[in-house]
């Protein structure tokens, strides 16, 4: 058997915004649409399953994520998850300058958790919280080359 690995579907409660966040940070959005009927249905397990879609890719084409904002059934707001909780985590980008996505991020409304940390000399890390509440991780490599 193949397996390839595709996107990371997040619903969140407002897609234009989350759109502009990623966008903003260099993602490209590949398509929108409106997803319902009972293909949607059975593949997602919710009757009525009724929702507005972006796929967005990173620069280097190998990541993406598919945003989903539910018009039915009725989004359920629930409190951000925290790094130690157990289930979906975070998202995690390489960036060249973690300044740079932070002041993108911060124009978002969007800060550190507590700031930003090194790694062994090798990374500089941090987790923002960004639309919707989802964890969002920027990692830049120290010393490339």
């Amino acid at each position: 058997m193949s397996i390839k690995f595709e996107n990371v579907g997040i619903a969140v409660r407002d897609l234009e915004a989350t759109i502009a966040f990623f966008t903003d940070l260099g993602l490209t959005v590949l398509g929108r649409d409106t997803v319902s009927g009972q293909w949607a249905d059975t593949a997602v397990g919710l009757d009525g399953n009724h929702a507005n879609i972006a796929m967005l890719q990173t620069p280097d084409g190998h990541g993406r994520l598919e945003l989903f904002e539910y018009l039915h059934p009725e989004a359920i707001e629930t409190e951000p998850t925290q790094p130690h909780e157990i289930g979906m985590h975070r998202v995690a980008f390489s960036v060249d300058d973690i300044d740079e996505a932070l002041e993108i991020a911060a124009r978002h409304g969007c800060h550190p958790l507590r700031g930003v940390a090194t790694y062994e000399g090798v990374y500089k890390l941090t987790y923002v919280r960004g639309p919707s509440g989802i964890l969002v991780m920027f990692a830049q490599e120290l010393n490339k080359g």
